[in-house]
């Protein structure tokens, strides 16, 4: 006989992808945190993965899902949620309430169907299911009524909207568990840092980077111009595989506070800041820096001083975005013959498809390229291939071709957005009641390993892997 409270992963127990994990209060009652999609070789243990998609678990007994943020490893198997019979409340932060719809709406277009009726059918359910939640507020779950059920969301400082998840049950001095979704790294532009909560009984914690330690931000932002200067030296493009939300966005405010400082600076008057063109190639990418712009009052206080200064951290002059798939094709072979100085961020960040594959079939041979990963490189992923395997000139196969490795590669990994081992430590031994009980999800094993070293020097108790 199972002892409830219980929790069970179907994804990323075992990986970084297809983040899916259920609090079961009783046979009859539970609550789903986040619905994901698989990327590159992972799966769940039931068989769920890339080329399989429905889920491989029941849901007759799902009272409600709860999403920590709207990155498609987390939201991505929400339309399979709804096709199999889901009617309950999904609950997320406000912010993430806009964002949700438009990331759907594209997942929907690309994985399932591009039939109208069909896409507006998903979106309809979708917007009837939403309940948005301020952070900080206590919300009781519908349909857990008999078990006191709670939840509360906090700001995770990962990407616009993120949160990690409080849930508390029997009422006060009850369980509490606590999701963390993923953790935002500290001095990540535009958002706060999160803050430790006061304490748990359970802690799920995200382990993506558990075995390292990020740059810090200066010493980041340092490396992004030797790239940027790189480019502006031998007219080249750097190539930035980009999630199309949180990771676009954070990008584009750094790029322009190097521009802007590099153009007011006598001392860089050998390089030409200003021809330094900087493309968004990726429609979804550009809606969601719109809503970006929208949610100010989200933003941390540098980021509105900025604005406050007259300056635009997300549209300045020498942001251009594209749109249609014909300009896109165009502006691939113009990079291609042209040799000038460009930025292009592109979805998708593992290079697993999107735009960014037809600027890496183009531009991987020509040594004036650079490719810069900012974010984690799935194992299975072209990303991660090129990652590992262009530093020794290497190549990689992207849609059946093989493509020798010219170009230079580099990873900047306090782009991420993801917390370093510090943060996830800090996230544990900053709580003033330590939980009993951590269990590592969403990391590779040598990174969960190392984290759990870290974890048990803290004093907790159990630490499951």
């Amino acid at each position: 006989m199972p002892t409830y409270p219980e929790i069970i992963h179907h994804g990323a127990r075992t990986g970084v992808t297809g983040s899916c994990h259920e609090l079961r209060l009783a046979s009859d009652c539970a609550v789903l945190v986040d619905c994901g999609l698989f990327q590159g070789a992972e799966e769940s243990e039931g068989g769920a993965g890339e080329g399989r998609l429905e889920l491989d678990f029941p849901i007759e007994h799902i009272r409600a899902l709860i999403v920590t943020h709207v990155h498609i490893d987390h939201v991505g198997r929400i339309p399979y949620l709804l096709a199999a019979g889901f009617r309950g409340p999904i609950y997320l932060s406000e912010p993430s309430a806009l964002l949700l719809p438009l990331v759907l709406e594209d997942a929907v277009k690309v994985g399932i169907s591009r039939d109208a009726r069909l896409v507006e059918g998903v979106l309809k359910r979708l917007r009837q299911q939403m309940v948005a939640i301020p952070y900080g507020h206590w919300q009781k779950v519908a349909g857990c009524e008999a078990h006191g059920l709670r939840l509360r969301l906090q700001p995770a400082g990962h990407i616009l909207g993120s949160a990690y998840v409080e849930l508390q049950s029997g009422g006060r001095g009850g369980e509490r568990v606590i999701f963390s979704g993923d953790l935002g790294a500290p001095y990540a532009p535009l958002l706060p840092a999160p803050k430790a909560p006061y304490g748990a009984n359970v802690v799920v914690l995200e382990s993506t980077y558990g075995d390292r330690l990020h740059e810090g931000r200066a010493e980041r932002r340092l490396r992004l111009q030797q790239v940027l200067e790189r480019a502006l030296q031998n007219r080249g493009t750097v190539l930035i595989p980009a999630f199309s939300i949180g990771r676009t966005q954070e990008l584009l405010y750094e790029l322009e506070d190097i521009i802007f400082r590099n153009r007011s600076r006598k001392a860089s008057a050998e390089l030409a800041w200003d021809e330094l063109e900087v493309i968004v190639d990726s429609p979804l990418a550009a809606r969601f820096t719109e809503v970006y712009r929208t949610l100010r009052p989200f933003w941390d206080g540098e980021a509105r001083q900025r604005l406050h200064s007259g300056r635009h951290p997300l549209r300045f002059e020498q942001l251009t975005t594209i749109d249609s798939h014909g300009d896109h094709l165009k502006n691939v072979s113009a990079l291609q013959r042209s040799g000038r100085p460009c930025v292009v961020l592109a979805a998708g960040g593992m290079c697993s498809g999107g735009r960014i594959v037809n600027y890496l079939k183009a531009l991987l041979g020509d040594a004036r390229t650079d490719v810069l990963f900012v974010g984690y490189q799935a194992f299975g992923t072209p990303g991660r291939v090129i990652q590992e395997y262009g530093p020794r000139g290497g190549y990689v196969v992207l849609d059946g071709q093989k493509i020798t490795i010219a170009a230079a590669v580099h990873t900047i990994g306090g782009y991420s957005a993801h917390a370093d081992q510090k943060g996830l430590v800090n996230f544990i031994a900053r709580m003033r009641q330590k939980p009993q009980l951590v269990r590592l999800v969403h990391g590779d094993l040598e990174a969960k390993t190392t984290l759990k070293q870290k974890l048990e020097a803290l004093g907790i108790e159990q630490i499951v892997l």
